[in-house]
């Protein structure tokens, strides 16, 4: 067991000119450096202060509120959506002359929570009702018998979700309802938005930053000069609504023919691991971060669509302020693979029909989250005949949203290059084949076809800045993804700390993903413990929390020697498992209580020490 480092005494501060929040970011960013990294940060901000070009004016004057008081902007993002809007609507406020804060639900700090004036909080529920990790603390918080009263707040929530999912934009809904409860003012009603966000966000913004400028009434001080904390970038000229196309360079299929997928009967696994070009783009990524594809649906599953309801591909349509063939529509613009609450209903007034209109009854929502998980639009529009125009159902169809994959490299090892590793969605069904629209799309890709992708930066699954912390990595799976970029990027870096691999897939014949990568790592030092967990291969199936378990003593030493802590993979159900398993890991090996070991797993979050990337 390494020895934990010995922490070096505070010095004496000067009161600090810094907000809370700004003290909070650098404690987490100082936390575990050695005395070199300190050094060379305070060179580094030193520089900063010298530097003409950090001094130079401001091209806006800034701007206070006749109170004195400020907007604070609350976000919990697990794919990037509740950030985007949330720095959209701090960049409008800002622009209106409002004093505002923008800030992470983890970087939040509670105790100012009842000193608060303004407050908007943008935040995704995922799976069944869950926060996104990085508001998970907060949410507790909140929830709980420590959180204050509020009588002196006024808030709105926006809640951002998936409507094929039972708990709909349910963390939204806990906290609009829990902040009022504690006497806080709802300024307007809670926003509830669907995968086509915009719909319902649009409207919200414009409520949120009319009632801001009414509450703050800004009035324009003096011009000053500004020393930004870092260097101003240049925006990306290639992002999310402007994708670049990047050139399929390779596609190989990762394991062995045989293995059947588990709902595919008659189809073998599909493991495919991808590289993508992104010579020229200006692109940049850090491992943890995530590719995005702008998907577009198979061709034949858009002609199966045209078929069953008799429509002309070719038949102009327009929809909000947009007219395009149908065929395009349906192909590039419209979602086809994934079954929404909303089209559901649309087509049961189509069809007129009474069982689907029972299923979308409330005490109907597990038949219908069960139908929604396995059914596609074509199943629907074939087993229950409706009639529909080309304009209603562009209208009724959500709008194609980008699909979001860990990124399986580092670019101190490949260069202007991302590499992926996709599971190819292909299963029969009675009526035909059937697809996943991204996965089929990289799947069945040639070398030399460019495809368009964007980088999502994930801030909250990085490795550690102290490249001699211990990181230990659980990915069963394709969740072993990202970790294949964060030991290459180690091993660029020649990281003094240890790596421990924790993967876990069906058979060790045919599912060891990067096997020969794996096995030369341990050779080269690069990787310094490997565990499996097969779980067919055996009479009793074992998975990786078995592992975490049947370990549990190395791991909370590792844990305890100040190792970092990374989880990636379904979950709906395999990250709940590795969860519990942590919990009775550090009960056990810790003598704690079943609450002081959520505390201490909370903790660790708190710390960037426990970081999940789940879907």
């Amino acid at each position: 067991m390494p020895a934990a480092a010995t922490p070096l005494a505070a010095p004496a501060l000067l009161a600090s000119p810094l907000p809370a929040d700004r003290l909070d970011s650098l404690a987490r960013l100082t936390d575990g450096l050695d005395n070199n990294s300190l050094w060379w940060l305070s060179g580094y901000a030193a520089g900063l202060a010298r530097s003409g070009a950090a001094l130079a004016p401001a091209a806006t004057p800034i701007v206070e509120s006749k109170t004195g008081e400020r907007l604070s902007i609350v976000y919990g993002s697990q794919t990037g959506n509740a950030k985007r809007l949330a720095e959209q609507l701090a960049g409008q406020a800002e622009a209106a002359g409002l004093s505002v804060r923008l800030v992470r639900a983890d970087a939040y700090p509670t105790r100012e929570l009842k000193t608060e004036r303004l407050l908007y909080v943008v935040i995704s529920t995922q799976g069944d009702g869950d926060p996104p990790d990085d508001a998970r603390g907060l949410v507790e918080f909140i929830a709980g018998k420590r959180a204050p009263e509020l009588k002196g707040l006024s808030f709105a929530v926006l809640g951002l979700g998936d409507s094929s999912y039972p708990q709909f934009c349910a963390i939204g809904a806990r906290l609009d309802t829990r902040l009022a409860e504690l006497g806080a003012t709802r300024l307007f009603a809670r926003g509830e938005a669907d995968l086509d966000f915009e719909t319902v966000s649009t409207p919200w913004l414009q409520q949120a930053l009319g009632h801001a400028r009414d509450a703050l009434k800004p009035t324009t001080a003096h011009l000053a000069t500004v020393t930004p904390l870092r260097p101003l970038q240049a925006a990306p000229a290639f992002h999310r609504d402007a994708p670049f196309a990047a050139e399929l360079i390779a596609n190989r299929r990762l394991i062995a023919r045989g293995s059947s997928a588990a709902g595919a009967v008659g189809f073998d696994k599909d493991i495919r691991h991808i590289e993508l070009s992104l010579e020229g783009s200006g692109l940049h990524y850090q491992p943890g971060d995530a590719l995005g594809l702008w998907p577009r649906n198979p061709p034949a599953l858009v002609q199966a669509v045209l078929d069953t309801l008799e429509l002309d591909g070719d038949a102009s349509v327009g929809h909000g302020g947009q007219t395009l063939p149908l065929r395009q529509w349906l192909s590039e613009k419209r979602e086809l693979t994934k079954l929404a609450r909303p089209f559901v209903a649309s087509h049961a007034a189509h069809a007129r029909s009474e069982e689907l209109n029972r299923l979308l009854a409330p005490d109907q929502n597990v038949q219908l989250a069960e139908l929604l998980s396995r059914t596609q639009v074509i199943d629907l529009l074939q087993r229950f005949d409706g009639d529909w125009s080309g304009e209603e159902l562009v209208a009724a169809l959500r709008p194609l949203t980008p699909r979001l994959y860990s990124i399986a490299s580092s670019q101190k090892t490949v260069g202007d290059e991302a590499h992926l590793t996709v599971a190819h969605l292909e299963y029969a069904t009675d009526a035909g084949l059937r697809w996943g629209a991204a996965s089929h799309l990289l799947a069945t890709a040639e070398e030399g076809e460019r495809l368009p992708v964007f980088i999502e930066h994930n801030d909250r699954f990085r490795l550690p800045s102290d490249p001699s912390r211990d990181i230990v990595m659980i990915g069963p799976g394709t969740g072993v993804a990202p970790f294949r970029g964060f030991v290459q990027d180690r091993a660029a870096d020649g990281a003094a700390g240890r790596n421990w691999l924790l993967f876990g897939n069906p058979h060790f014949r045919s599912d060891f993903l990067y096997q020969v990568e794996w096995q030369a790592a341990l050779k080269a030092g690069q990787l310094h413990r490997l565990d499996l967990a097969f779980s067919r291969d055996q009479a009793q199936k074992i998975y990786v929390q078995h592992r975490l378990r049947e370990h549990g003593r190395d791991l909370y030493d590792w844990l305890q020697g100040g190792a970092h802590l990374y989880v990636c993979g379904d979950a709906t159900r395999m990250a709940k498992d590795v969860h519990a398993a942590l919990l009775a890991v550090i009960a056990e090996h810790g003598g704690k209580s079943p609450e002081a070991a959520e505390e201490y797993l909370n903790e660790l979050q708190q710390q960037g020490r426990y970081a999940r990337d789940v879907y």
